[in-house]
């Protein structure tokens, strides 16, 4: 009786580590991290920011990071690793690369709605796609994160102004929260759009769409700190604290 509820509480433990660990965060909480960092005024932080950021040759925002991790081997890294990202990350279409000789691990997952902003005539929902680069040897990893573009759901008759628009075309639209497929043409105001960060606000001073910019800076950046965070964790402690623990 005594194994069974033992084996009871792994089976939940697991259970409980696999939806805990479905994302990395909740956009609502990547938010409240982002303004416990930088406060909540978006323009000054994303100006305050970009002066202490870089581009790349790709026009990119990237950011890298060297982890070391004494007397780990590369084998028990990759193993460390492998578990997190497909624990954390469980549509296993998004680690696009898991090669354990070469000790590379790629991951290209969408961190959905990061930034709702209305204006006057759209009303914009910003999502972000980092590429994040494991590169593992022994003793130590290195992160990269990238991140291109905005992907932008524009709802142009979803602004202040615009949204008489829609009223009056009711039987025209079946959508309209922002929250459609990714390439459902059903809503007649909906547009899917990628805006190049580096073509925005901060990087660019006269942008229409700043204040919307700004904080989906903030909050691309705040996102790598946060997978920083977590990958640093993972090497340091596991997934669940006691992943090294021989003594089973």
């Amino acid at each position: 009786m005594k194994h069974l509820l033992i084996l009871l509480s792994i089976a939940v433990a697991g259970c409980f580590v696999q939806t805990a660990n479905a994302q990395v965060m909740k956009a609502s909480d990547l938010e409240a991290y982002a303004k416990k960092r930088y406060g909540d005024k978006w323009l000054d932080a994303a100006a305050n920011l970009a002066s202490t950021l870089t581009l790349d040759k790709n026009k990119s925002l990237t950011y890298q990071q060297v982890m070391e991790a004494p007397g780990k081997t590369k084998e028990k890294l990759y193993l460390a690793l492998n578990y997190w990202a497909t624990a954390t990350f469980q549509d296993k279409q998004v680690i696009t690369l898991n090669d354990k000789e070469a000790g590379c691990i790629i991951i290209s997952s969408t961190m959905a709605d990061i930034v709702e902003h209305t204006g006057g005539m759209n009303r914009y929902s910003v999502s972000i796609t980092p590429v994040i680069r494991i590169d593992i040897k022994d003793g130590r990893i290195r992160v990269t994160y990238t991140v291109q573009n905005y992907d932008i759901l524009r709802d142009s008759a979803g602004g202040y102004i615009s949204i008489i628009a829609r009223d009056e075309h009711k039987d025209k639209t079946t959508s309209g929260d922002m929250k459609r497929a990714k390439d459902d043409k059903t809503d007649e105001w909906l547009y899917d759009e990628k805006w190049e960060i580096a073509a925005h606000y901060p990087f660019v001073e006269k942008d229409t769409q700043k204040r919307t910019c700004a904080k989906a800076l903030i909050m691309t950046h705040a996102y790598s700190n946060a997978i920083f965070d977590k990958i640093q964790e993972a090497i340091k402690n596991g997934l669940v604290g006691n992943d090294d623990d021989d003594d089973w």
